[in-house]
């Protein structure tokens, strides 16, 4: 009977791994995908994570009282993400065409994202998974910060990118609907 529930315990594992793995390769392939600009969609998009950005500092904020640095590394994730958002954004293709205005955001850049969360994922399991043994004096600062400020400071990158992409994405067509 061990025998089988060991069994199926590895299985449960490999599956998770494999929906885990899965999840990853589609989110790659929606940030890579040609999209048609359309107004609705572009401004849906910037009002949704400009309350998102609001709230998620206001939660960050709350946090701060219990984990001291939270707000500070979710407005340096923040930050960071903005400045990927306009690098994004400069290294998107545009086409215009008949039927609108089309875009293709950058393939390299949907990595760097993808790869974020896959790594703050890997951090996580390791950091679950090793008991730290040495001094705090004797680690290096990406071991003593906790798992909490990471996952705060890439989500709020995240928030960052996505948010300044969108406004871009705005702008750019509200540009492409004056020369038409």
């Amino acid at each position: 009977m061990p025998i089988i529930v060991f069994a199926l315990l590895i299985f449960v594992l490999f599956a998770l791994a494999g929906v885990v793995l899965l999840s990853l390769a589609l989110r790659y392939r929606a940030g890579t995908a040609r999209r048609q600009a359309r107004r609705w969609v572009t401004s849906l998009n910037v009002w949704m994570t400009s309350f998102s950005v609001v709230f998620f500092l206001l939660f960050t904020l709350l946090v701060s009282i219990w984990v001291g640095s939270a707000f500070r590394f979710a407005l340096i994730g923040m930050a960071v993400g903005g400045i990927l958002g306009m690098l994004g954004f400069t290294l998107t293709r545009w086409e215009s065409r008949p039927e609108g205005l089309f875009y293709t955001p950058s393939r390299w850049l949907a990595f760097v994202i993808v790869f974020a969360i896959a790594a703050r994922v890997l951090y996580g399991w390791w950091r679950a998974t090793h008991a730290s043994s040495a001094a705090a004096g004797d680690q290096r600062w990406w071991i003593t910060t906790s798992g909490t400020q990471l996952s705060l400071a890439i989500a709020a990158g995240l928030i960052g990118y996505y948010l300044v992409y969108s406004i871009g994405v705005r702008l750019r067509l509200w540009w492409y609907d004056q020369r038409q």
